[in-house]
């Protein structure tokens, strides 16, 4: 026998197929159909709307209780248009444990507002499209971050829309992928709405909160599920204290990024960001918070703006760091990560050589080729690498310190090239391997190699431990990339 339930004017039929009832009304947001419209209308009246080019396709969300983040949440809803005819909610799942993408195929999502009816259609178009999604309605029951979503479509949007509600369980960065972009496929053309819902830091202080969040907001506008995937795990090991997941629906944020490119998206703008804290301090201490963000994905809007150039002020700062690493080596102190920084770019992933010269000549040089850790622990660790663990030089001794000048090389992700030819004097940056051995040439060895054959013979036997003309191999596998440097002034 199924079960009546009531909740202001809606009536709820528990257990119905397809059902998925307001279970989180009267906690997470009022239960009161009047109380809610009023509470929903008065945060999107006072949102400031995105006023930029280009076209909405899918906007980020927080999905805590309406006291904490409905005002953040309401300055993307206040963004979008006002007509859709499905609207795909994407999260990652709370309650339960399941392999894949659960789709409620079916029925309807409630609200005290009243029902936001699934698209069936497009529901079982989207688990034809991929094994990742399956329908699993039961992943839904005792989940909240979709639900909270559903009285702002239903209070924002003038005409009548169906939902597809997806929730993210265990899935890979290869599901992902796949997931993202069949979902991408499928709505690109269509006039649909992609909701990503996530909270970000989840309890370290509101300080650290704002740090961790800023940069990882900051990743986003990068458009590139991959280098968003790298910074979410570079700022989880960075061991914030009391941090445990710098946001709740990563895998949801990076297959909707996947889906975004497919639907043309170019450009993430963030429209506001908070914390449970500074949102409603009664509620939380500002010790322990969870942190917010709202923005939203656009097409039609120009490239992404993302930007990886440092300026000068950040070139001194960077500098500063490196010499101060080394310092601290000869003041017998052990020297130590830096903590986040309140500049985000500093906070983000980056792979970068520190090379120490003396003289003009070089005294040391070591770095990373693939992003692994954030900007500034990159530079602390490899100045003290550059310094004291080069094998080509003894150890930097103190009175050598005054002599020295540090060169910081930020390097572009590596391109496969198809080999040798590809190569451009002067400008690339050049990574071999044949066989395990490897060499790298930063971009500035050009100065001190003009002719390409050096060049390239150099890297092969100086770098590589190859034979000098291996650059001619066509088994020798090619990795071109550029870099800015910036040295100290002395």
């Amino acid at each position: 026998m199924r079960k009546i339930l009531t909740i202001g004017s809606i009536v709820l039929i528990a257990g119905a197929a397809g059902a998925r009832e307001a279970r989180f009304a009267g906690s997470f947001y009022p239960a009161v159909p009047a109380e809610l419209s009023a509470a929903v209308d008065k945060s999107l009246a006072a949102a400031q709307p995105y006023r930029g080019k280009g076209k909405v396709a899918g906007i980020l969300v927080p999905h805590a209780g309406y006291v904490f983040s409905g005002a953040i949440a309401a300055r993307a809803y206040a963004s979008v248009a006002e007509s859709y005819d499905t609207v795909v909610l994407l999260g990652s799942a709370h309650a339960e444990d399941f392999p894949g993408a659960a789709v409620m195929a079916s029925g309807h999502y409630a609200t005290p507002l009243g029902r936001a009816e699934v698209d069936s259609k497009l529901a079982r178009e989207l688990i034809a499209k991929s094994p990742v999604f399956r329908d699993y309605p039961r992943a839904h029951a005792r989940d909240h971050n979709l639900e909270v979503q559903v009285p702002f479509l239903q209070r924002r949007l003038k005409k009548p829309f169906k939902i597809v509600p997806v929730l993210f369980g265990r899935a890979d960065e290869k599901e992902l992928e796949a997931a993202g972009r069949a979902l991408g496929r499928l709505l690109k053309g269509k006039k649909a709405l992609l909701v990503v819902s996530t909270d970000l830091s989840h309890y370290p202080s509101s300080s650290d909160a704002g740090r961790s969040d800023l940069a990882l907001l900051k990743a986003l506008e990068k458009m590139d599920p991959g280098y968003f995937r790298l910074a979410h795990s570079v700022l989880a090991a960075k061991g914030i204290e009391g941090q445990e997941t710098p946001a709740c629906g990563a895998s949801a944020v990076e297959a909707g990024l996947h889906a975004l490119r497919e639907m043309g998206a170019a450009r993430f703008d963030l429209l506001a960001h908070s914390d449970s804290h500074r949102e409603y301090p009664a509620g939380s201490p500002e010790t322990r918070v969870v942190g917010y963000g709202a923005g939203v994905f656009l097409s039609g809007a120009g490239p992404a703006s993302f930007s990886p150039s440092p300026s000068p002020a950040q070139r001194k700062e960077l500098l500063r760091l490196a010499r101060r690493a080394v310092e601290s080596a000869f003041e017998e102190k052990q020297p130590s990560l830096p903590p986040l920084s309140d500049e985000p770019f500093f906070n983000l992933p980056a792979a970068l050589f520190v090379t120490l010269n003396k003289s003009g000549q070089l005294r040391g040089c070591i770095g990373n080729v693939s992003p692994s850790q954030t900007l500034r622990d990159a530079v602390v660790r490899n100045a003290l690498s550059a310094a004291f663990e080069d094998r080509r030089f003894e150890p930097l001794a103190h009175e050598e310190l005054p002599l020295i000048k540090f060169e910081i090389s930020l390097l572009s992700p590596l391109e496969r090239a198809a080999g040798h030819a590809d190569v451009r004097a002067g400008v690339h940056g050049v990574a071999i391997n044949k066989g395990g051995k490897g060499g790298l040439f930063l971009p500035q060895v050009w100065g001190q190699l003009p002719s390409k054959e050096l060049f390239l013979g150099e890297l092969c036997e100086q770098k590589a431990g190859l034979p000098r003309d291996c650059w001619k191999d066509k088994a020798v596998e090619f990795y071109l990339f550029t870099s800015e440097s910036f040295e100290e002034l002395r």
